[in-house]
């Protein structure tokens, strides 16, 4: 009995679907590269529901015939290829011919087109893989296409489906890659019908501006190089801005955004002993190769490229890098002529006054006197040591708070509060306690009474907030807009006052009491950068900002603190319900019993 068969077109349409529309924003990809493609100048992007309800694409392009249209929706259907030599002199975004059959497969897709010589155009609508109805229609030269209900008929891959806010983030960066490398074309994101921002047209610099804020024009350089193998041209950060998170880093290559390891390592080798190793610069590289020299057809999302020239290309972009720094004056240089000469303060006589010699003519040696000076009664000296506590003797104060250890059972802390009770180390503060000597990390003791106090905050909307004398002003990508508009509340509640000047410009006209002297630019940005994609729990968000509040507040572990600070900072600890770990599990509080004590003087 034969046992191999066919798969009907629509279960095979389905496997290819997997492929190429993993979510979302795999149909913005797809839908914007054919965009472009078509020589669109104009484009619009719409989402709903972070494309879950409903992803659209409208531009000006060329259009397509009744015919085109129809057929464009079959697999391996295109126009930007006729042979398998072609593969190798793309010119094009697209070329498989598998995006829109894909797309079909798994939606409900609405096309309406028309190209310039045709006075009326054509609607298409498909219901997954089936032609629902084709009727002309009045329309402007271009194609708008409407993708309805993702994962529709599979219901199993749309519950894999991430939470709004990843997907739209998801969203955001396949947009940023393709409006970045094509700054002639006007951008326009509209997300819930609501117009979050346009892209102009302009360099490729002020693309760059235009996506990520003004303030990451200050710490670009230029990039440019010619050679036979490879034309290099974009922007690379300064070493001043390298940071641990939130770069921005991109190759494009013909036009075409890839990730590539390999040449990223060659950006890092540049920056070697410049920046911390933990640390990356920004940087946007476009790459202009002989299309006869990439292969571009390795994985269905086109991001990987195979280079036939990798290991020159990859000293190329190590020698510009460095050249670039060079140029710019980006790496310290040693001025030997300064560095010869000895800082030496110079002599100015004007300023100098002679010494003066205070001499008492009425003393008489051979005179005996009486010395006024106050005298320290020694007699009874044992009393000097009546100040200092008896180690034989409990304090007599009551029970404090009890430590929950998750490990052991319940210690008591008993305390002397006063000015002998305390002695700091290092990070830690030292105190007794009933059964031993207690031993309290002072930056995580802090991180807890202030993730205590701005989680309340946050709940009863209680905070208070210190305005500021004069607003500071910050400017956001697409992506972080996303982020901010989903926390302002929780932001606002735990006393940050944030206002929207539109156009991605925010200005913080306050922030929340007892921070004033912090960055209030460099913390919000912080808390958008840390910012837990998974955080679709409400709970989950609030508690992402109150720990990233606390501990970029919370006081670092060489400062010295008073006898007063370290009681008030253990008072507070010991009044949180979980005074023995930070918010993220880390230990606060250790006890040495006597036991151990014992043990390590042996």
């Amino acid at each position: 009995m034969d046992i191999i068969h066919l798969l009907p077109d629509n279960i095979a349409n389905q496997i290819a679907a997997g492929e190429v529309v993993q979510r979302p924003a795999s149909i913005v990809k797809e839908l914007l590269e054919n965009s472009v493609d078509a020589g669109a100048d104009i484009i619009e992007l719409r989402v709903v529901d972070a494309g879950k309800t409903s992803i659209q694409v409208i531009d000006n392009g060329k259009g397509m015939s009744e015919t085109d249209a129809r057929l464009a929706f079959e697999r391996h259907a295109t126009s930007k290829i006729s042979e398998a030599a072609d593969l190798f002199n793309l010119h094009t975004m697209g070329f498989r011919g598998e995006a829109l059959a894909s797309i079909a497969a798994v939606s409900q897709v609405e096309l309406i087109t028309r190209t310039i010589d045709d006075e009326v155009g054509v609607k298409l609508c498909l219901n997954g893989p089936k032609f629902v109805e084709s009727t002309p229609v009045a329309c402007p030269r271009g194609a708008q296409f409407l993708v309805n209900n993702i994962f529709f008929n599979m219901p199993a891959r749309r519950r894999f489906l991430k939470s709004d806010t990843t997907e739209l983030k998801c969203i955001f960066q396949e947009y940023e890659r393709i409006a970045l490398i094509h700054p002639d074309i006007e951008f326009s994101f509209y997300k819930d019908n609501e117009k979050t921002h346009t892209l102009p047209t302009g360099s490729f610099k002020k693309r760059i501006i235009d996506l990520f804020g003004t303030s990451i024009d200050k710490t670009l350089l230029p990039v440019n190089v010619e050679t036979t193998i490879v034309k290099i041209t974009g922007f690379v950060g300064t070493p001043e801005s390298a940071r641990q998170k939130g770069s921005r880093q991109f190759f494009f290559v013909n036009g075409r955004y890839m990730r590539h390891p390999y040449f990223h390592r060659a950006i890092q080798s540049a920056f070697e002993r410049l920046i911390p190793s933990d640390k990356q610069v920004s940087y946007f590289y476009c790459l202009d190769v002989d299309p006869s020299k990439i292969d571009v057809n390795i994985h269905p999302t086109k991001t990987e490229i195979k280079f036939e020239d990798e290991q020159a290309i990859w000293q190329i972009l190590l020698a510009v890098t460095r050249e670039t720094l060079g140029t710019f004056n980006a790496v310290p240089v040693m001025d030997f002529e300064k560095s010869a000469t000895p800082a030496i303060p110079t002599y100015n006589p004007d300023v100098t006054l002679s010494p003066r010699i205070d001499v008492d003519k009425s003393y008489n040696p051979f005179q005996s006197h009486q010395d006024n000076r106050t005298r320290v009664n020694t007699a009874n000296w044992q009393k000097l040591y009546d100040v200092m506590p008896r180690t034989d003797v409990r304090p007599q104060t009551s029970d404090a708070d009890i430590i929950a250890n998750q490990e052991s059972s319940e210690q008591i802390i008993n305390c002397e509060q006063n000015e002998n009770t305390f002695l700091q180390y290092g990070r830690y503060i030292i105190t007794q306690a009933r059964s031993g000597l207690m031993l309290i990390d002072q930056h995580r003791a802090h991180v807890r009474i202030l993730y205590d106090k701005f989680i309340d905050d946050i709940q009863n909307e209680t905070g208070i907030s210190q305005g500021l004398l004069f607003p500071e002003l910050f400017q956001l990508s697409p992506s972080q807009i996303v982020i901010i508009k989903r926390i302002m509340p929780d932001l606002h509640a735990v006393g940050f006052d944030i206002s929207d000047l539109g156009g991605g410009s925010y200005a913080i006209n306050g922030v929340p009491a007892g921070v004033e002297k912090k960055k209030p630019v460099e913390m919000v940005m912080q808390l958008l950068e840390k910012y837990n994609e998974k955080g679709s729990a409400k709970e989950v968000v609030r508690s992402s900002i109150a720990l990233n509040l606390a501990k970029s507040n919370a006081l670092t572990g060489s400062q010295i603190l008073s006898n007063e600070e370290m009681a008030h900072i253990v008072s507070q600890l010991l009044q949180s319900n979980t005074p023995k770990y930070t918010p993220d599990g880390k230990v606060i509080v250790v006890i040495l019993g006597e036991d151990k004590i014992s043990a390590l003087l042996k």
